[in-house]
């Protein structure tokens, strides 16, 4: 009887553990990344889709991806530690050590970057070691120095249909891919920001330097926040002008905008946490919204 027990008891903890590695590498934003990532490959592909190259590129980029994640983790973990919102994540709650973090991060890293080097192409290699670099280089450390590090995250988070398009074309020189990025980078401007005040308690005391903490009436973050919404409603029409997307895209994309537009008029007026709470709710489901857009299109006309 004692022998199923500690069978069992050793099972549980190997799960356990699983989980935490699993939870060690952001599965959520991670799934975000790769959705970003597939749209710039099925729009670089044209009207014929190497689907297994897609694979092998999603594959390669959910590695690197799955990586940035868990040494952004490893980089914060004291600091974690010292939110709530974020005390029980796999480091700072002891489920992981921190060397254990560190080599699985490394580790899949470097084998998501060989792999998409050796099978897609260097040129997406390039951009996704490109967008760890300033993710876990410049954009971790800058978030514990200057409010600036709302715009220097906003460019790896961007890179996603980047790499995408690469993988598929083998080059960058496509205006419809820069105009993928654009919609990425002005979308995440006012999804941080929202975030940043909801949470604003939580990372003033792990010493964090976002804007909330500089800015307790709204004004700066207002200023921010509405002209990347107003920008928003051109950039998606971009890919309408430039015959990416017909007119069910547009019309739905233009639509999701006024509406993540809305709520963040809705912030500018009222500057406090119940209407940033709902921009922030906005923003989860736009980018989703607006890659649904895109391939509705593709498929139905």
């Amino acid at each position: 009887m004692k022998l199923i027990t500690d069978s069992t008891l050793s099972k549980f903890l190997n799960t356990e553990v699983i989980s935490a590695y699993y939870e060690l590498t952001k599965p959520g934003i991670t799934l975000t990344v790769l959705a970003s990532m597939i749209i710039g490959f099925v729009l670089g592909s044209g009207s014929e889709i190497n689907y297994i190259l897609m694979l092998h590129a999603a594959l390669g980029t959910w590695l690197i991806a799955s990586g940035t994640a868990a040494h952004n983790q490893f980089m914060e973990w004291r600091y974690d530690g010292q939110m709530k919102r974020t005390q029980s994540r796999p480091v700072p709650a002891s489920k992981i050590s921190p060397k254990q973090s560190v080599i699985f991060s490394m580790t899949l890293i470097a084998t998501g970057l060989i792999y998409l080097i050796s099978v897609v192409n260097i040129v997406a290699g390039a951009v996704s070691l490109l967008t760890t670099l300033i993710y876990l280089g410049v954009y971790t450390p800058m978030k514990r120095v200057s409010v600036v590090n709302v715009f220097i995250g906003a460019v790896p988070g961007a890179l996603p249909p980047v790499g995408g398009w690469a993988a598929a074309t083998g080059h960058l020189g496509s205006t419809a891919m820069w105009i993928l990025f654009a919609i990425v980078f002005l979308w995440q401007v006012p999804h941080v920001m929202a975030i940043a005040w909801v949470c604003k308690d939580d990372y003033s005391g792990a010493g964090f330097k976002m804007l909330p903490k500089n800015d307790p009436k709204g004004y700066k973050a207002s200023a921010l926040i509405l002209p990347c919404l107003i920008v928003l409603l051109p950039v998606c029409y971009g890919l309408y002008h430039v015959d990416m997307n017909s007119w069910l895209y547009l019309a739905g994309s233009l639509i999701c905008s006024l509406f993540f537009l809305y709520y963040g008029v809705i912030f500018t007026i009222k500057r406090d946490k119940p209407s940033a709470k709902k921009l922030m709710f906005a923003s989860f489901g736009y980018l989703p919204l607006i890659w649904v857009f895109v391939i509705l299109d593709l498929l139905l006309l």
